[in-house]
């Protein structure tokens, strides 16, 4: 028994280890995206709805480039725990190529679609105009980011969590720093405006790029050797793996679409509110968020080492660990919510609708948060098709359905409730799923060896 607890403590500080370091770096990513919001609500309700608008896009460039890094991690994790570092090199050298070429073409295309895709989202004439001004620079700033994830998928594969960490942070403070001066401009200078956001964050994420490429080319972690023979060797895991998690990862973006349809026929001020409710919401899992990125390639060695003993342990100590965090702020935040609303929005209608979000979703990020670290650590057990299906069930027969009932049938107050009744769902459906796989793991890893 005292064995099983020390064994138990060593896994909890190995956990804290891997998971602070993103965790800080998740905090000081997300929070600069919060603190943008922030600023820009101070240029009016119309160029903040116009910025809520394009969140349901730019979280399409994320899921895509989120997919290719679980992937390549998996991968990458899978291969040093067998011992094959020289094919874990190619791999990193592989996804950094392929990424750039996959994000970038999918940015040129969504330039390219642009009016047609917000007019079909609600966006008026007005709001229009401040995305036509916005978009271009927003599209640039996310490539920049996707290569950077890419870097980071590597780093995090190969169990450095700190360098990522360290980088998000000081992306996120040359962001701050620019932030005010681009937007609102300085002496006679007006500034950009809406523009100016992501401008600043296209600057931060090139210095955060520059700095963590020198640092992956010291590690000599990537390699111009057979990559050609590498692509025609791991194309098909990679896809095996790469497709079910980015059509898992596309889920949110296209919940987020349909989301907004529906919060569009509210008015503008309920468009602004929810767009800061989704930037408070990515801000306030950043601990589940660094757990999705610390956790998946450390279960990935244990799953080419075939220690499910400890893959049961970990799924447990993660999910406990989650629900309580995210318990405590949940209600803690749901509390000051008057307090959070008003520092967030300066306009009073947009800050009354914030803190009713606020109260209802905030706490059933608990349940959310089960469901994402199940969904993650599917992707590096070799069961990324139930993770597809269940991030599917859990935006499209929970969290929608309920979504949309609620606004048919109270309005505001009725979204506010059926989002958070949705999220609760998941949560639950996704505990009885892991349980199920886990009660069997030798059956699990023999099925998911098979081709899952």
């Amino acid at each position: 028994m005292a064995a099983v607890d020390i064994q138990q403590r060593e896994l909890a500080i190995t956990l804290w280890r891997q998971t602070w370091p993103m965790a800080i770096g998740v905090l000081a990513l997300l929070g600069f995206q919060l603190v943008d919001s922030a600023f820009i609500a101070r240029l009016g309700t119309a160029p903040l709805a116009a910025q809520s608008f394009t969140f349901p896009l730019s979280f399409l460039i994320i899921g895509i480039q989120v997919g290719m890094g679980i992937a390549i991690a998996a991968l990458i994790s899978r291969a040093l725990g067998a011992g094959e570092e020289a094919r874990a090199k190619r791999l990193s050298s592989l996804v950094l190529l392929a990424g750039g070429v996959v994000i970038g073409v999918l940015v040129v295309m969504l330039w390219l679609l642009q009016m047609p895709i917000f007019r079909l989202l609600g966006a008026d004439t007005t709001a229009l105009v401040y995305i036509r001004a916005y978009w271009g620079p927003q599209l640039f700033s996310a490539w920049l980011g996707a290569l950077l994830y890419f870097i980071y998928s590597v780093f995090r594969a190969h169990g450095d969590t700190r360098l990522p960490g360290k980088m998000m942070v000081l992306s996120s403070l040359i962001n701050l720093g620019l932030d005010p001066l681009f937007i609102f401009g300085i002496g006679s200078w007006q500034g950009w405006g809406l523009p100016g956001a992501a401008w600043a964050t296209a600057i931060a994420f090139s210095v955060g790029l520059l700095f963590s490429s020198i640092k992956l080319k010291r590690r000599q972690w990537t390699t111009n050797i057979a990559i050609w023979q590498e692509a025609v060797r791991s194309w098909r895991p990679f896809a095996g793996i790469a497709a079910p998690a980015m059509i898992s990862q596309l889920m949110p973006p296209l919940a987020a679409m349909l989301a907004i349809v529906a919060v569009a026929g509210l008015g503008d001020a309920q468009v602004a509110a929810w767009g800061l409710a989704s930037r408070l919401e990515t801000l306030s899992l950043m601990v589940i968020l660094a757990m999705t990125m610390s956790l998946p390639p450390w279960l990935g060695r244990c799953y080419g080492a075939g220690d499910w003993g400890q893959i049961q342990q970990l799924m447990r100590l993660a999910l406990t660990v989650a629900v309580i965090w995210q318990l405590s702020l949940g209600v803690l935040l749901a509390l000051a919510s008057p307090w959070v609303a008003m520092v967030l929005a300066g306009n009073q209608e947009v800050q009354s609708e914030l803190a009713l979000l606020i109260r209802f979703l905030l706490p059933s990020y608990a349940a959310l948060g089960v469901c994402m670290l199940v969904v993650s650590a599917g992707n590096a057990l070799g069961w990324p098709l139930r993770a597809m299906l269940l991030s599917s069930a859990r935006l499209f027969i929970c969290y929608l359905p309920c979504l949309w009932l609620g606004t048919h049938l109270f309005g505001w107050i009725g979204l506010a409730a059926g989002a958070a009744v949705g999220n609760v769902l998941a949560g639950i459906v996704a505990w009885m799923v892991l349980r199920r796989i886990l009660s069997r793991p030798h059956r699990q890893a023999g099925f998911s060896k098979s081709g899952n």
